[in-house]
């Protein structure tokens, strides 16, 4: 593993964005897809101690995994739960017993552990352009970018109020802009009376235990396709948004290190976790920290943030979940603005794969579901023919250095 350390002595105010762009990750992760867990939940028949054990293992997991790599390799390197494959879960689990699905679980997890070991997923990652891995993220990102200003014809009071405040802070007072449009768009809610903490009440979550079961049946259904769509849709734009922001961490430890977490949490109903890729790209810019060598910070906070969300279980969880929809999307895409921007001029810099990379860019941004694969390994097949078809052949390319890097 790689690691940067820090230009200057860390003080305080060192602490306060990355530490925020940790919150606002968890924020948008709970409250955007954490949903899709609960859905899953319902489709295969979890009792409340089973759902509860089951974000429990996911939030502790995801916690300890990011917390680890991001102090080790001081990197921010955010873990978050398979988004992609939760959603298929809520189709999976209605035909598979429980016990077979942890089976598969701990299957899928183990070949992680295996391709990490095998340093053969590094491989591969270095091999994509420098410009198409950039219009890869772009495109990944655009839906939150439009997402930001989308809600104003739902709720174009609370957009609106963050719009614009957005704008004026990013012009008087950059550094604070996404901090104080999450302040100021909580104070607005709470004093609108749109978010009602008063019902919910700490308890502690219980792990509960399922023991495995292995069948053909649900290694062909269910770990198969959970490898392939976390592999794809997760492991793949995850490390192509820490390289694009110049962060060089090897693949392959995290790959051991999410794959070996996965496996000890399957048993508690954990479907999967690896490194983020939207919410990673909150920590990974600017945002978080105008010097890179701070923003390992970021991804030791969202792994605070998320044992605590998982020692509480449900509870903490359903408060992430009463924020508007509205006020997810907006901060979200607010917070990624940077991210998106610098993306696009990285596709677009290089003449040699301008096409190809903009090929990328609108294949992943129109989302292609084919197979149950998602739009992220589509739109990177595709803008890899491009560029093997422009330029006559596939380029191996050097590692991203980010312009603002000391």
């Amino acid at each position: 593993m790689s690691s940067s350390a820090p230009t200057s002595p860390l003080r305080i105010r060192d602490l306060v964005h990355p530490i925020v762009a940790g919150l606002i990750s968890v924020i948008v992760n709970y409250g955007g897809t954490f949903i899709l867990i609960f859905q899953a939940a319902k489709v295969a028949g979890l009792s409340p101690e089973l759902t509860a054990s089951w974000v429990w293992s996911v939030s502790i997991g995801v916690g300890i995994t990011g917390l680890f790599l991001s102090w080790v390799t001081r990197e921010p390197v955010i873990t978050a739960w398979s988004t992609p494959a939760a959603a298929f879960l809520v189709v999976a689990l209605a035909t598979t017993p429980y016990a077979e699905a942890i089976g598969a679980y701990i299957i899928s997890a183990a070949a992680f552990v295996l391709l990490g070991l095998s340093g053969q997923f590094e491989k591969v990652i270095r091999l994509i352009p420098s410009g198409v891995a950039a219009g890869l993220l772009a495109g990944i990102l655009l839906k939150f970018g439009i997402g930001a200003f989308g809600g104003m014809s739902i709720d174009p009071g609370l957009v609106g109020l963050l719009i614009v405040a957005y704008v004026v802070l990013k012009r008087f007072t950059a550094r604070y802009a996404v901090v104080g449009i999450l302040g100021l768009g909580l104070a607005f809610l709470l004093t609108q009376g749109r978010v009602d903490f008063s019902g919910l009440e700490l308890q502690f979550a219980a792990p509960v235990f399922t023991r495995p079961e292995f069948s053909l049946d649900a290694l062909l259904s269910v770990a198969l396709p959970l490898f392939l769509i976390t592999l794809t849709g997760q492991y793949m734009p995850g490390m192509l948004v820490l390289r694009n922001d110049g962060f060089k961490t090897s693949a392959n430890p995290v790959l051991v290190i999410t794959g070996l977490g996965s496996l000890l949490m399957a048993p508690f109903g954990s479907h999967a976790f690896n490194i983020a890729a939207i919410t990673a790209a909150i920590c990974t810019g600017k945002e978080a920290s105008e010097d890179p060598s701070r923003r390992w910070i970021a991804g030791v906070a969202a792994g605070v943030f998320y044992i605590l969300v998982g020692i509480f279980g449900v509870t903490l969880a359903a408060v992430f979940m009463v924020f508007p929809a509205t006020f997810i999307t907006t901060l979200a895409g607010l917070a990624l603005l940077g991210t998106i921007g610098a993306s696009m001029a990285s596709a677009m810099a290089d003449v040699k794969s301008r096409e190809a990379s903009l090929i990328t860019f609108l294949a992943c941004a129109a989302n292609i579901t084919l197979f149950g694969i998602g739009g992220a390994f589509w739109g990177l097949l595709i803008g890899l023919l491009a560029y093997a078809v422009l330029n006559g052949r596939f380029a191996r390319r050097e590692p991203v250095v980010a312009t603002d890097r000391p």
